[in-house]
């Protein structure tokens, strides 16, 4: 029996239950996945597996209640519980912005083969075969190697007190892999990751991807450390979709700031950040990506939210109760990993709009500086960002010279985005994007932009002798 069978008992425990609380949801999911990992010549996992479940969430005087439940059975006895939950802390007024409720089934295109067409035998099969392009490189220097294989099919099933009865499908696919080389007691590591929303056939044929995260573990291993110092940095525009959604994004999300009423001052709606030609936008519309949908997890309609226009900050991202709490829109930015985990406020598709700046003339009067590719890590804490490049080469006298190794970028996110010298007129998404946040990690997201000139980035690397 799929959920779809239990629309008509959602919506009569709706109509029995709606009336003692302000607000009252239900959402019920069915997934079907598969996860394959190797490590070396190792399976360390290999399973496929069938979720059902669901929850319920109430509001009562502006305090939430929230069950979560893999017995649909038990499913009245859940919402008793929450609705118990709601009333107990309730104190306030629920302020919920505004949506008009929605009905009917929906599902995100399938543009060519849909993963869960595909046997286990064969998802296996595509992981092997990459594993041992990894390991063919220079078997002497890669002593590791990683390969991981994700796929999930949603279908999804949300009824609210409102009269919101929608349903939804959609899938998700993922693969990452690494190289780790040695030689001593150097060790350097080369990564990739890929994801879609699309089609299986978007993981095949990745293999100049996989060697090149091979070679460039290996290559490192001869190159010089970077010299730490404060540079003028051209990244490419995968390390600008990192930057915009790690370093800018999360600031962006409105339960971040409604929370902390000093980081809601410093992002206040109508202050500059950055260049007037500095565009960065959200949003589920743009299809085709790993956040792209056609409602949020409250049933908020999928929007494209502009953050910055010509350096400005004019939008924030938002689920129905931070909307309602700062009087502004809802953005259907409301997302949820799983059933174990309520809706909060999540980013979608983050990008920063390509510029006119021919990419060449990016590094035109460049006297010492780095160009930065890729990203194999990084973190943020507040406004504060560092990150490891992919691979990087030093700009001298506007050419790119001399690779190097071991680079971090760090500092300040709106300094940073004040010291943006000049914007691309290139532009790439990244589909590798699994984002965390309160517990909720590996949620699928895009992210992109152009290549950027930013001034003054602090580069980490090996510090030189006074």
């Amino acid at each position: 029996m799929t959920i779809s069978n239990y629309l008509n008992l959602l919506a009569e425990l709706i109509a029995r239950y709606k009336n003692q609380v302000d607000f009252l949801s239900i959402r019920l999911e069915q997934a079907e996945g598969t996860n394959i990992v190797l490590r070396g010549d190792l399976i360390e996992t290999l399973s496929e597996g069938i979720s059902l479940g669901g929850q319920v969430r109430t509001c009562h005087r502006g305090g939430w209640g929230f069950a979560t439940f893999n017995q649909l059975s038990t499913l009245a006895t859940q919402i008793e519980e929450a609705i118990t939950a709601a009333k107990l802390v309730g104190e306030e007024e629920t302020t919920l912005a505004q949506i008009e409720p929605v009905t009917g089934s929906y599902s995100l295109a399938i543009i060519g083969t849909n993963p869960r067409e595909i046997p286990l035998k064969e998802k296996k099969a595509l992981c092997d075969h990459y594993n041992k392009l990894l390991r063919a490189e220079n078997p002497k220097k890669i002593t590791s190697t990683s390969v991981g294989y994700g796929d999930i099919s949603h279908h999804t099933l949300l009824a609210t007190s409102e009269g919101t009865f929608l349903e939804q499908s959609w899938f998700d696919i993922e693969m990452r892999f690494s190289a780790i080389a040695r030689e001593g007691d150097l060790i350097q590591t080369g990564r990739e990751t890929t994801g879609s929303r699309k089609a299986y056939e978007d993981l095949m044929g990745l293999e100049e991807q996989v060697t090149g995260a091979a070679k460039r573990a290996i290559n490192a291993l001869s190159l010089p450390t970077v010299q730490g110092n404060t540079y003028t940095v051209v990244i490419d525009p995968i390390l600008t979709g990192l930057f915009v959604h790690e370093a800018f994004g999360h600031l962006s999300e409105a339960d971040m700031l409604y929370e902390n009423p000093d980081l809601l001052e410093v992002m206040s709606i109508g202050r500059n950040f950055g260049p007037e030609n500095l565009q960065i936008f959200d949003g589920a519309i743009p299809g085709g990506h790993r956040g792209s949908f056609l409602f949020d997890d409250e049933g908020s309609p999928a929007s494209t939210t502009q953050l910055l226009k010509d350096g400005v900050l004019v939008g924030r991202l938002h689920s129905r109760e931070t909307a309602g709490k700062l009087g502004e829109q809802p953005t259907g930015n409301a997302r949820c990993l799983n059933y174990h985990y309520p809706p909060i406020v999540r980013m979608t598709n983050t990008w920063i709009e390509r510029g006119k700046t021919p990419v060449q003339d990016l590094f035109s009067g460049i006297s010492e500086g780095v160009y930065a590719r890729n990203w194999v890590g990084g973190m943020t804490n507040g406004e504060m960002f560092t990150f490891t490049a992919g691979e990087a080469w030093m700009i001298r006298n506007g050419e790119l010279a001399d690779p190097v190794r071991d680079v971090t970028l760090s500092g300040n996110v709106f300094k940073t985005l004040a010291n943006i010298e000049g914007i691309g007129d290139d532009f790439s998404w990244d589909e590798s994007g699994g984002c965390g946040k309160g517990g909720q990690n590996g949620l699928p997201v895009g992210c992109g932009g152009p290549s950027l000139r930013i001034k003054e980035v602090v580069v980490g690397g090996e510090v030189g002798e006074e």
